[in-house]
């Protein structure tokens, strides 16, 4: 089950659990679609994934496997410029 995380780690951004704008990787590392595609053309600086559009959960699944709450930053050298 994905975790759904609230925020970019990059940059910090809210991220709403019915964003567009999430993207992934296969370790669920969590960005915005700005940060992905400007900051880090794509790729997770992390795991060197590739960053996708996050699935949006549908409301009743959500109401029963909830979003998560936990912020997750971490300094990447692309997110400093």
């Amino acid at each position: 089950m994905l975790a759904l995380r609230p925020n970019c780690e990059c940059c910090d951004r809210d991220l709403a659990v019915d964003s567009p704008d999430a993207r992934i990787c296969t370790f669920e590392c969590t960005f915005c679609a700005e940060c992905a595609e400007v900051r880090l053309a794509g790729v997770c600086p992390n795991c060197a994934g590739e960053l996708v559009r996050r699935p949006i959960r549908p409301a009743a699944a959500l109401a029963r496997f909830p979003a998560s709450t936990e912020r997750v930053t971490k300094a990447h050298k692309a997110c400093a410029a």
